[in-house]
């Protein structure tokens, strides 16, 4: 039987050749002419003033904050449905991340929760863009203007993402992204962290880099870090930023063919609001309620999120789950304010599920794992309804004691 990854990245371009140019120059490590190459590519693509490499997505969290002078005492907004990443960063720098829950149709941060959020400690909102879909930016940069606050967008998972026209990294003070094998456009490991303010781009570059000053060799005025990227990541980067346009029509495809294969199962996929494009990095979509999914906090359910995974695993249908929210992890939990419940972020990450979604992905291989799922929820409904009878004969059995 075929087995089908989750994800798997598209090198049909010039990554090999591109790479082997690297390896002739002999400049394999952070310098040489494709760091330059690809930021400038970047930069044209997203439209950005400026994009500077880095190590991965993670770091480019750690340097946005850092250089928007983020600290302990700080309290910086974070939706908690969301890759720990998010998360982790704001405490790198010793803040305080105050959780708020999604929107239901979008699963992006509920703008009307950050606006209950905001205190006189908060600094900045880290606005994420989850699974392809961005969150409300018009929205969040009026909130931010109106209190003054930095907008950070973690935009890892929205390459190709946009907003009236807007590509995702160009709203908030800083952008980052994340190349990791896994995302629309890879380098393996790494990441890009824009800006359209210089003093910014300068003071990012310089904390990627040891604060190494560039007129002074071996000095250096504040703490930095190594956090650059090599010449090998971003021609690989440059290279698959050369057939973006390409991977993104097949992974809207692919989207399109799930919808239409999955139609009528019991399912929702991911909205898409108005005024966005979707770049549909990761197909995703929730159990309805009669099919919930964590088996300690719906017993009563018989077709649960965990069986449904663990069903195409055995078919060689690779799947994952969505995130759990960011609140419930042990670190995190002392984190949360009183009476904060978050109810959509807690039913986003106990009943979805994350489809493949890479763009060697043909029709046909859609269509498999909609059959598939199709079958699952068929043999769950028979177990629902024997279960019932099962049920019911114990309570006239009951009756008769």
């Amino acid at each position: 039987m075929k087995s089908i990854p989750i994800y798997t990245p598209q090198l049909s371009g010039n990554e090999t050749k591109f790479v082997l140019d690297c390896m002739k120059s002999g400049w394999i490590s952070s310098r040489g002419k494709y760091v330059e190459l690809f930021e400038d590519a970047f930069c044209t693509f997203t439209k950005s003033e400026f994009s500077t490499t880095v190590s991965n997505g993670t770091v480019a969290l750690h340097l946005a904050l850092l250089a928007l002078g983020v600290k302990e005492g700080d309290e910086v907004i974070v939706p908690t449905f969301t890759y720990i990443a998010s998360v982790n960063a704001i405490r790198y720098v010793g803040a305080t991340p105050v959780f708020v829950d999604s929107e239901p149709e979008y699963w992006q941060a509920d703008v009307e929760d950050i606006a209950r959020k905001i205190s006189p400690k908060t600094k900045a909102i880290l606005a994420v863009h989850l699974y392809g879909h961005m969150a409300d930016m018009p929205a969040i940069n009026a909130l931010a203007k109106k209190h003054k606050l930095f907008v950070i967008e973690d935009a890892a998972e929205a390459f190709g993402s946009y907003v009236n026209g807007q590509h995702a990294g160009t709203f908030g003070d800083i952008g980052t992204f994340s190349f990791f094998a896994n995302k629309t456009i890879t380098t393996g490991e790494g990441g890009m962290v824009t800006t359209q303010c210089p003093k910014l781009d300068e003071k990012i570059r310089l904390l990627k880099n040891h604060y190494s000053l560039p007129d002074k060799k071996y000095w250096h005025d504040e703490i930095g870090y190594n956090y650059r990227m090599t010449n090998i990541c971003a021609a690989i980067g440059l290279a698959q930023l050369e057939q973006v346009e390409n991977i993104l029509i097949k992974k809207n495809k692919i989207a399109e063919t799930y919808h239409r294969g999955l139609s009528g199962a019991p399912v929702t996929f991911q909205g898409t609001k108005p005024g966005a494009v979707h770049s549909q990095w990761m197909v995703s979509l929730i159990l309805q309620n009669e099919y919930a999914v964590d088996t300690q906090i719906e017993k009563d359910t018989t077709i649960k999120r965990d069986a449904l995974i663990e069903y195409l695993s055995a078919r060689n249908i690779e799947t994952r789950p969505t995130f759990y929210p960011a609140h419930t992890m042990p670190m995190y939990k002392t984190f949360v304010e009183r009476n904060s419940t978050y109810p959509v972020a807690k039913k986003l990450g106990q009943r979805g599920i994350n489809l493949p979604s890479y763009p060697g992905l043909t029709q046909d291989d859609i269509l498999h794992i909609c059959a598939q799922i199709k079958n699952f929820f068929k043999a769950g409904s028979k177990t629902k309804v024997q279960d019932k009878i099962q049920t019911q004969n114990k309570v006239q059995a009951n009756a008769h004691i």
